[in-house]
């Protein structure tokens, strides 16, 4: 005998079934760092947070968002479309492929650019935007153009920083609008034609020789003025020590005067005397030199008498070294004629 199975409990198993599947269909768990935007009857109704949710199956269900994602695939960049219902708040990089841009002294570039932004409003990203990764890509692309556009090539190379700033800058209030944060734009390769990359070569070989040139300009004349200093300093102290030297010389002469007037005595007749003497000696010592310019030498009249003031003076005291000898013994000292003066 089969079993009776009542119809009132296959309808209690159908209904248990069927609240099952519901609440099966209407719990949503939400990750971490991630978003649902849920439509209620086809308009906007809440954002779902992370955790477990729960919504009304049939009624209620969530509003996908289409993003746009490039997979390299060799040497190209190839886009997938894809619809997600649960929207990611995490930092999001795009990779987009290499755009032609032309710079003001006009050369076409190249240029590949990465875009870092993140969703912070899920709302504004899903209404405010049809697709909003293509809009931020082609945003991403005009501003490229605009700002590297405006620049000359060596400028482009020289300031990538200053690049990455200013399409920063000019994406930052349309992304807003969108529920977009942008937080850094990246310029990662420029590639330029083949006879554009000789040129610059040519050029920075041509750079690094007018350097070293001026390098080496610059250590000639360094070491040229080290070498006018020194034989400044060397000239001056020559001068110097001549000018104490002659300053020794005249005071020595002058002390040894001294001694032989106050020797023979200070009177005028024996001044006149030891005048004399001094210009002779004068005469006796340039006569050598004038004799090397010629084979005969004129003695003037007047070194006669002054030949005869010093056999006076020789007649009168002796020699001066005997007179400042005799000087000096008197003082308690001993030594010879101070001055130089030279027997004849």
């Amino acid at each position: 005998m089969e079993p009776y199975i009542s119809p009132g409990l296959i309808i209690s198993l159908i209904v248990v079934a069927i609240g099952i599947f519901i609440i099966a269909k209407g719990l949503v768990i939400v990750r971490q760092s991630e978003v649902m935007v849920i439509e209620r009857l086809g308009s906007f109704n809440r954002v779902l947070e992370s955790g477990v949710n729960i919504i009304i199956p049939f009624v209620e269900r969530p509003r996908p968002i289409t993003m746009i994602r490039y997979m390299r695939m060799g040497e190209e960049y190839h886009p997938m479309t894809t619809d997600e219902t649960r929207i990611d708040r995490r930092e999001t990089v795009m990779d987009f492929p290499g755009q032609p841009v032309v710079t003001t002294d006009n050369v076409t570039v190249k240029i590949n650019g990465a875009l870092y932004y993140q969703i912070i409003d899920p709302r504004r990203a899903v209404y405010e935007v049809a697709n909003m990764s293509q809009a931020v890509e082609v945003l991403a692309k005009t501003t490229l153009r605009s700002v590297v556009g405006k620049m000359e090539l060596d400028k482009l190379f020289e300031s990538r920083a200053e690049v990455n700033n200013a399409i920063q800058a000019e994406m930052e209030e349309p992304a807003s609008k969108w529920g977009v944060k942008l937080t850094r734009v990246e310029v990662q390769d420029i590639s330029m034609p083949e006879e554009v990359e000789d040129a610059m070569r040519l050029q920075m070989a041509a750079e690094r020789k007018r350097r070293a040139t001026v390098t080496e300009a610059e250590g000639e004349k360094t070491a040229a003025i080290a070498m006018a200093q020194g034989q400044r300093e060397s000239a001056i102290l020559n001068a110097e020590g001549d000018k104490q030297s002659a300053i020794l010389r005249a005071q020595g002469e002058q002390e040894s005067i001294r001694l032989v007037l106050s020797a023979m005595g200070d009177s005028e007749e024996n001044k006149q005397t030891v005048i004399g003497y001094l210009l002779g000696q004068s005469y006796i010592k340039v006569l050598p030199n004038m004799a090397k310019d010629g084979e005969r030498v004129f003695v003037p009249y007047e070194s006669s008498a002054l030949l005869g003031s010093m056999g006076m003076f020789r007649e009168l005291a002796g020699s001066p070294d005997d007179v400042v000898r005799q000087s000096l013994q008197k003082d308690g000292l001993r030594g010879g004629f101070v001055g130089g003066a030279s027997n004849l």
